[in-house]
């Protein structure tokens, strides 16, 4: 059943918003194309690529440079918009823990996510920008400035929207979502980091038996090959050491506009701002086919492997 529709704030079209989040967006790729070759960046920001250690990590100057790029867009397109933005690079001013911001319409942003594969030059990074309407994402913007592709994706009932997601390169064209026809779970073919493997994950996945796995960078570049349908499935299993709310929201909010799924292995949504920025847990994303015996399968290897942990 579609969903009841769901109005922008007062006087944004989902027209004229999605246009401004094409120029934004391919702005800063601009921003860290030009960074991650070395040249100077557009739009007046500091021409070195400095680095610094961050609570989480490195930060550089490409992500202060495309957050506030980003943040200024926003502003200015929107200068009268009752929402409110929440980015990576701001979050330790702008969060208190365990409250939620005051914030119906809510941005949730990371404007690099995937640094370390920035700095190291693998191409595998993204700019995730996503519209949280009380806890739920209901817009999504996954870039990946390297291989020129601008995912979009809007949920049913927003604006009217019966609920799309789709491709863009920067003359607009688009190409459609492309879900991969496997589905038994032996063919599945897993999407996973390079970095954040642990023992309780590989005994997961020795449980779940799937097909083959590829290792990508940044959760926007992974969720984009089940997209394109070069894989089908993402899981993360973690703890106090979670991926963030701007990890995860604009993925999910591209993912779901798909058609695809992307919950907890217990069949809960994720949620937004919640006072929690982790996403912790066994999240589970997929292209949707074989979703509920995924997360069945998960479910009971996760309590035999550690009847602690909770999905």
């Amino acid at each position: 059943m579609m969903p009841a529709p769901l109005a922008l704030p007062s006087g944004i079209s989902l027209e004229n918003l999605l246009q401004e989040l094409r120029q934004l967006s391919w702005g800063a790729a601009d921003i860290l194309l030009a960074y991650g070759r070395g040249e100077q960046p557009p739009h007046g920001f500091p021409g070195a690529l400095s680095v610094e250690e961050g609570g989480e990590g490195p930060v550089s100057a490409a992500d202060l440079a495309v957050n506030q790029w980003l943040l200024d867009g926003l502003q200015a397109a929107f200068p009268a918009a009752h929402w409110t933005v929440l980015s990576e690079e701001t979050a330790k001013v702008q969060l208190t823990e365990g409250e939620p911001l005051d914030a119906e319409w809510l941005w949730i942003l990371d404007p690099l996510d995937g640094t370390k594969d920035f700095l190291q030059g693998t191409g595998e990074y993204a700019v995730h920008l996503a519209l949280v309407h009380r806890n739920q994402p209901v817009l999504g913007v996954v870039l990946l400035p390297e291989l020129e592709e601008l995912w979009l994706g809007v949920l049913p009932g927003l604006a009217g929207s019966a609920g799309e997601a789709w491709c863009e390169n920067r003359a607009a064209e688009r190409t459609p979502v492309r879900f991969s026809s496997r589905r038994p779970l032996a063919e599945l073919v897993l999407v996973a980091s390079r970095n954040h493997r642990d023992g309780r994950l590989e005994q997961l996945l020795e449980a779940l038996a799937l097909g083959d796995t590829k290792a990508i960078g940044s959760v926007g570049g992974k969720v984009a090959t089940i997209l394109r349908g070069e894989t089908d499935l993402y899981i993360s299993l973690s703890g106090n050491s979670a991926p963030k709310d701007w990890d995860m929201a604009a993925p999910e909010a591209v993912l779901r506009a798909a058609g695809g799924c992307f919950s907890h292995a217990d069949g809960r949504p994720l949620a937004y701002n919640t006072g929690d920025v982790r996403q912790a847990g066994c999240l589970i994303a997929s292209h949707g086919f074989s979703h509920g015996d995924l997360c069945g399968r998960a479910a009971e290897a996760i309590a035999q492997i550690d009847p602690s942990f909770p999905v």
